[in-house]
Formats: structure tokens, C-alpha cells, sequence
């Protein structure tokens, strides 16, 4: 056992954890120090981050480096990124208010259960849940003989919970649609077979899935198979491009999200972020 530092560049921990993706939900941050800790398969990732955005370092266990530099997609030129979403004014503002923020890429499943809980819901509420959920069905993680936290819940233990299970960690209505995706995913969809399909083909797959609609599937698309062409639209993104982009004019998703493929093309996941983080704190 050993710690290795990972130098970092235009990334910022505290914006990148509290724009609501899924390590928001289910891991711990202490941000007077920049501690991180979050469950992973049999153990607990303890991520420190020090320096500031333009130029850091974050200290882990050896062996989590490869996932830690997934998890934060640290191979990512925030450069050209943001050469490519600064299209204006707004989005300029975005990046310079929340310079560092980076996209996660997390466990597909992981990220299927926090977006279903995420809808016509509130940060508070979807992490109480998603904390509640893996606190009682979550595997339990030893170091030394020692409990020291739980893991993720798999599809296969979640389906044989009950539905008043589920309403029970704070899920409400969500809680069928919980227990009906762990099913579905269980025995219909593998979702480790969607990594190498397009975009196109992952999104209309997730679409499958008991619970998920057009905005769930873009969101695990996104932060759970790293697809960047992904543009989910809930009210805040829906609000901010009218406001911004349709002069206030109340616009359908498809010609939203027309604008957004136009607009920033096969970066529109990043430009989402930076546009719906943004727009709600303005908001």
C-alpha cells in the first residue's frame, strides 16, 4: 500500500462535486480540507485535493489512481473544451464563474439509480435517499476487520427488496420505478454491453428501462458511459436556453436540443453542465 499524486490542471473539486452528478449524491466532501471519499466495489476512495484550479494535485491509494483519473475524466483538455462550448457571452460567464468543473463518469448502474431519484427532486432529498438506500442494502466494505462503510447496491441485491422498501429510504412514488429498473437491468440489459454502442444506440436502449425517459437516459448516457454528445434538459436547462437563446420564448425540446447539436455539436454534455449549473445559481 502506497499514495501516489496526480498533478491536475484547470480542475476544481468543490464545483465539480456540488453541480448535482452522481458523486453528489452518494459520496462524502469535505471542502475545508478538499477530502472526497466515496464507495467503490470492496473499498472507500479517499481523494485529497490541494492548489487551486489552475494547477493541483490529488492524493490517493496507488491503487485507486486509474480510477480516480477516470472518475474525474482528468485526461480531458479543459482548453479545448472550453474553445469549443465558449460559443458567448452566457457561456463565457459559465466558465469563468465555475473554472474547473469537470464532467464525472461513474458506474452505469449507479448512475441509473441517482437519475431516476433525481426526478421533480431535490438535492437534499435525492442524496438522503440515495445515502439510505446504500446504508441498507449496500455491501458492507472492510479494512482490517474493520466495518469502515457500504458499497453501491447491485441490480441483483435491489431487485429482491420490496417496493415499501424503497418508499422506506425516502424514494416515494420513485420507489416502483427503482425496484422495476433493478429487475429489468437484472434480467433483460446488461448494461456493461453498452460501452462500445453510439450514442444513439445506448440512449435508446436505456429508454427501455422502467423509470427512465428522455432526460434520465441523456443524464446516464452522459455521466454514465461518457457519451459527450448527450444534452439532458430538465426545467433548468429548459428555462436557461428560452431565456438565453430563444429571447424568453417558451420552445419544445426537440428545438432545444436542435440547438444545442448545432451549436456545440459533440461537446453539448459539457456545454449542458456549465449551461444548467450556471442558470440555476443565476436562477
Amino acid at each position: 500500500m502506497g499514495y501516489d499524486n496526480i498533478t491536475t490542471s484547470c480542475f476544481n473539486m468543490k464545483h465539480t462535486i456540488e453541480s448535482a452528478q452522481p458523486l453528489t449524491f452518494h459520496s462524502d466532501y469535505d471542502a475545508a480540507n478538499g477530502i472526497l471519499t466515496y464507495p467503490k466495489e470492496d473499498r472507500i476512495v479517499t481523494v485529497r485535493h490541494s492548489g487551486d484550479h489552475e494547477k493541483g494535485s490529488l492524493r490517493v491509494d496507488r491503487r485507486d489512481r486509474k480510477e480516480v483519473a477516470g472518475r474525474f475524466r482528468l485526461s480531458d483538455n479543459m482548453d479545448k473544451v472550453y474553445a469549443y462550448i465558449e460559443t458567448d457571452a452566457f457561456m463565457k460567464g459559465a466558465t469563468a464563474r465555475y473554472p474547473g468543473m469537470r464532467l464525472t463518469l461513474n458506474d452505469p448502474w449507479e448512475t441509473t439509480l441517482c437519475f431516476i431519484l433525481s426526478q421533480f427532486n431535490n438535492v437534499k432529498r435525492i442524496r438522503a435517499t440515495t445515502k439510505s438506500i446504500i446504508n441498507r442494502f449496500g455491501p458492507k466494505i472492510y479494512s482490517d476487520g474493520v466495518l469502515v462503510g457500504r458499497g453501491f447496491p447491485s441490480t441483483e441485491v435491489l431487485q429482491k427488496r420490496k417496493v415499501s422498501d424503497f418508499v422506506a429510504c425516502g424514494a416515494g412514488y420513485r420507489a416502483r420505478y427503482i425496484k422495476a429498473a433493478a429487475e429489468y437491468c437484472t434480467e433483460n440489459l446488461d448494461l456493461e454491453s453498452l460501452r462500445g454502442k453510439s450514442y444513439e444506440d445506448t440512449k435508446e436502449e436505456l429508454l427501455t428501462i422502467p423509470g427512465v425517459g428522455s432526460k434520465v437516459a441523456d443524464c446516464i448516457a452522459l455521466m454514465g458511459y461518457g457519451k459527450l454528445e448527450a444534452f439532458p434538459i430538465d426545467t433548468w436547462v429548459k428555462r436557461t436556453m428560452e431565456r438565453v437563446y430563444f429571447g424568453g420564448r417558451t420552445k419544445k425540446e426537440e428545438a432545444i436540443r436542435e440547438l444545442a447539436f448545432e451549436k456545440w455539436g459533440r461537446m453539448a454534455g459539457y456545454a449542458q453542465q456549465y449551461l444548467f449549473w450556471h442558470g440555476r445559481q443565476q436562477g
